[in-house]
């Protein structure tokens, strides 16, 4: 299926983006196209506002090639993409994310692309969320009982793969937030006595994401700096570590061998 013509939708139903969910409600169980928007939302698709800028359409191709090209490079899926504009008002977004996002699952892929993004910048997020896709596809687990470990190594191996293939450059700004001691220590003080915690777990997102008493966007920069250190001890590809157990990554991270 590849990449859904989803700027054609947008010409017609930019203005309600619920009626364009409601052409997705058949990807979702049990959900309704209100509460597929409100969860799309949060993770950064876009409000109507009343002078917008269109995506070029040059975004579905470069997404398109993209696709072409990594599903060869690592053997992955052939699933349905979703493109749609990311929330310009949304602060965290853009300051954190570089004014894009993405949501992955085993079955599809939706991405949130600002105006303002370039094509690297695409690349970049598009190969972020379809390693993810690889990622779930090769492990025998299913995405409801990923934990925290889990999570974290996922979000660490899919930014070791924009790194590996467009350079630090191109990598989200929380990558060098903090320095390789202080996340070694975030990791055995915040991290280790959670990291079997469920994603219904309230905790969870806060740690994930640095909410409230955690320093910000800590399970991102602990797996990005913990995956990075793997690769480089043991000179793998992100693509090697595709099937590679979590608690395996993160070993040395115990064993204190990363030091």
């Amino acid at each position: 299926m590849s990449v859904i013509r989803t700027d054609e939708w947008l010409l017609d139903d930019y203005d309600d983006p619920i009626a364009l969910c409601e052409k997705l409600t058949e990807l979702f169980t049990d959900a309704s196209a209100a509460e597929i928007y409100d969860y799309f939302i949060r993770h950064g698709m876009y409000r109507p506002l009343k002078k917008n800028k269109q995506l070029d359409a040059k975004v579905w191709e470069v997404v398109q090639q993209d696709e072409a090209f990594l599903q060869k490079e690592w053997e992955g899926p052939d699933i349905p993409i979703y493109i749609f504009p990311s929330d310009e008002r949304n602060k965290w977004i853009q300051k954190q994310l570089g004014g894009k996002s993405g949501l992955a699952f085993k079955d599809k892929l939706f991405l949130f692309i600002s105006t303002e993004n370039t094509e690297e910048e695409i690349k970049a997020i598009f190969t972020h969320e379809y390693n993810h896709v690889c990622r779930l596809n090769r492990l025998d687990k299913k995405e409801e009982m990923y934990t925290l470990l889990d999570t974290i190594v996922l979000e660490g191996i899919a930014e070791n793969a924009v790194r590996e293939r467009l350079g630090e450059e191109l990598t989200a700004s929380w990558t060098s937030f903090y320095s390789d001691k202080k996340i070694e220590k975030m990791w055995s003080e915040n991290i280790v006595p959670k990291q079997q915690l469920l994603r219904q777990d309230y905790e969870y997102e806060a740690i994930l994401f640095g909410y409230r008493k955690y320093p910000k966007m800590l399970g991102y920069c602990a797996g990005y700096h913990v995956v990075k250190n793997y690769m480089e001890r043991h000179s793998l590809s992100s693509k090697e570590l595709l099937a590679v157990d979590a608690s395996v990554i993160t070993g040395d991270m115990e064993s204190g061998e990363h030091e």
